[in-house]
């Protein structure tokens, strides 16, 4: 895995807010390194499942690919892109050029969005898998916060006016309330998550239509094995060029939302709230009583439920990154 600090390497995603901000497990995710290698592992599932499905494909054809599928020339790429001036038929002369026996069969019966938009779903499913882990440890660990602190005294809010007094244990579980609503809206969208699949240039599959003969079981299959082979359940049954852009926006909703849930936790909860402590001794014993009380119920009922799916990932030392 790239190192987290060359942020000018094609092994990492090159952002101002990447080199400030983000993992170096993220930054390889969206790399240039991790993009090809993978438009190259999409070259060889496709090959894989036409072989089997009967097109004359040489299994030393399929290991000259698997055998070069790290073995990326990003100097001769950039340069068939500038001859060519297409990033993937770019590639596909990269890819051939180390391997000239699979060359005449790479990206048979493909379009460009094979490999663009079917590498774009697998990124958008591997950083969800990267981010709802950390979610739930933060979470897990508010809701440590929250049970030490469950009937500690402090002023609450409405109306932005300083009101009623509450626990500092209650307020953080009003944080964590927003944020177990963003880790399900987060895995649901990565749950939902269809593959593009094996569709040719327009989305009807009369590229592979034509290499099959016009048999319709086997395309069918074709787009079945691919999807299996990419680690997806689904593939979209209709697309165009690409897949549905409706995708994209639920994906940048629901991260947003979990930008909205942050930003109100550190700007207005925790900088403007958590600093009135309360002193009335009678007040107190009356707050600390009913806080405690529903900090108790929250976490067993809402939390720790939601939480057990990450319990293993969560005993994992790391980094608490969002």
């Amino acid at each position: 895995m790239a190192a987290g600090g060359d942020h000018g390497s094609p092994d990492s995603y090159r952002s101002p807010l990447a080199s400030r901000y983000a993992s170096p497990e993220m930054c390889f995710v969206f790399s240039d390194r991790y993009k090809f290698r993978t438009w190259r592992q999409l070259w060889l599932w496709l090959a894989e499942a036409e072989q089997t499905l009967g097109l004359p494909i040489t299994d030393e054809q399929i290991q000259e690919m698997k055998s070069n599928l790290e073995n990326i020339d990003f100097k001769m790429a950039a340069e068939e892109e500038k001859r060519l001036r297409h990033d993937v038929m770019a590639h596909v002369h990269t890819f051939g050029h180390c391997c000239p026996k699979a060359a005449g069969i790479i990206h048979l019966g493909a379009t460009s969005c094979y490999v663009g938009d079917n590498t774009d779903l697998i990124i958008l499913r591997n950083a969800l898998d990267l981010l709802l882990p950390k979610l739930a440890r933060v979470i897990s660990r508010l809701a440590d916060f929250a049970k030490e602190r469950a009937s500690l005294p402090t002023l609450g809010f409405t109306h932005f006016q300083p009101a009623q007094l509450t626990t500092v244990g209650k307020r953080c579980c009003l944080w964590i309330q927003d944020l177990c609503m963003d880790l399900q809206n987060l895995k649901r969208v990565r749950d939902d998550l269809r593959f593009r699949g094996v569709k040719g240039t327009t989305g009807t599959q009369a590229s592979f239509l034509q290499l099959f003969e016009g048999d319709d079981h086997k395309v069918e299959q074709l787009d079945k094995m691919v999807t299996e082979k990419a680690g997806f359940k689904r593939a979209f049954i209709i697309t165009g060029q690409t897949y549905t852009r409706k995708v994209d926006i639920e994906v940048l909703s629901v991260l947003a939302s979990l930008g909205a849930s942050v930003h109100k936790v550190i700007e207005r909860r925790i900088r403007q709230e958590l600093p009135f402590m309360a002193t009335e001794n009678i007040i107190m014993a009356m707050v600390k009583a009913g806080g405690s009380r529903q900090v108790q119920r929250f976490l067993e009922e809402e939390v720790y439920p939601l939480l057990k799916p990450y319990e293993s990932v969560m005993k994992v030392k790391a980094e608490l990154c969002l």
